[in-house]
């Protein structure tokens, strides 16, 4: 397994919890490894993709490092069909530490191919609280879409409902390469 990340942070938290395994650091759209693989999975981070063209170049990077036959997985958290407003919130406790934190999803432009999302987090550490706040502009593309970048790739696109008991309305894409 190979995994490829933008981020040298990430790389690095990644590095520590995946000793074994090849780290690269790449952008999803323009990184090419020079090798065929028989899957490529690309995780929620492909919501960081906002227009058009940015995802594109993404389902075609995958499409350029997939072998005959091989596979594609895209794992966007929401479409345009299955996107409602939302809040969520969570923690944890540690030893002496803990954390929370507030979710707020919301689209301020429906006609636009991108929605907000707002994080407020409460970190304590012994008597000590402080407060975070986290921004991100994230894709949000239709179905129809999804699977026409996936055929204009060159793959054969499949869209999947992703069933699980603590996601709601989730579906996931599958493009399969010609082994011809």
């Amino acid at each position: 397994m190979t995994l490829v990340d933008l981020s040298p942070g990430m790389l690095a938290v990644s590095k520590t919890l995946n000793p074994e395994l090849e780290h690269i650091e790449g952008d999803m759209r323009t990184v090419r490894l020079g090798r065929l693989f028989d899957a490529v999975f690309i995780h929620d981070a492909i919501m960081y993709l906002t227009t058009e063209s940015d995802l594109r170049q993404a389902i075609k990077t995958a499409f350029v490092h997939c072998r005959p036959g091989g596979a594609a997985l895209f794992a966007p958290e929401c479409v345009r069909e299955t996107f409602q407003a939302s809040t969520d919130h969570g923690g944890n406790d540690g030893n002496g530490r803990s954390m929370r934190y507030l979710e707020w999803d919301y689209d301020p432009d429906p006609a636009d191919t991108t929605y907000t999302c707002d994080f407020a987090y409460m970190l304590r550490e012994g008597d000590e609280v402080r407060v975070e706040y986290d921004h991100h502009v994230v894709g949000l593309f239709a179905r129809d879409q999804w699977l026409q970048f996936i055929r204009d790739a060159g793959f054969e696109p499949h869209m999947i409902p992703f069933i699980h008991s603590e996601v709601q309305g989730s579906e996931i894409y599958l493009g399969i390469k010609n082994s011809g």
